[in-house]
C-alpha cells in the first residue's frame, strides 16, 4: 500500500467523513485550514484514485470521489505493513498485546474468537 502524504490524508479525512462521494469543488470548500486552488485539489483527487484510494464516478460534467476503503481499513494495513518491518512478527505482536487497554485487548479476543469460528 503506498503512504499518503498531508495533503492526501487532509482530503481522506474529508471523504472519510462523509456519507455520499463528493466533486473536487465540494472537497475544496471543505478545506476550510488550507487555500488551494482548483486544480490542486484535482489533482489530489486524481493522484488518490491512481493510487486506489478513491473511486470516481461521473456526474455530470463533475466527477465524484469517494473512499474505496474506510480509514480502518487503511490503518490495519498500515499495522501489516508495519509488521512487515520487524524481523520478529511474534515479538512485535507480543509487544503490542502489552501495550494495548483492556478493553482493546478484549476487542481483539472477540476478533480473533470470530475468526476461529469461522
Amino acid at each position: 500500500m503506498k503512504g499518503l502524504g498531508e495533503l492526501e490524508r487532509s482530503v481522506m479525512d474529508i471523504l472519510w467523513a462523509q456519507k455520499a462521494p463528493l466533486t473536487a469543488r465540494e472537497v475544496g470548500r471543505l478545506i476550510a485550514d488550507r487555500d488551494l486552488a482548483p486544480t490542486t485539489v484535482m489533482t489530489v483527487l486524481d493522484r488518490l484514485t491512481r493510487k486506489g484510494f478513491l473511486r470516481r464516478t461521473r456526474d455530470g460534467r463533475a466527477w465524484r470521489y469517494e473512499p474505496v476503503a474506510g480509514r480502518d481499513a487503511y490503518v490495519a494495513e498500515l499495522m501489516l505493513e508495519a509488521l512487515d518491518m520487524t524481523g520478529d512478527r511474534s515479538a512485535a505482536l507480543t509487544r503490542f498485546a502489552q501495550t494495548v487497554s483492556g478493553s482493546e485487548a478484549e476487542i481483539l479476543r472477540k476478533a480473533l474468537t470470530e475468526l476461529e469460528e469461522e
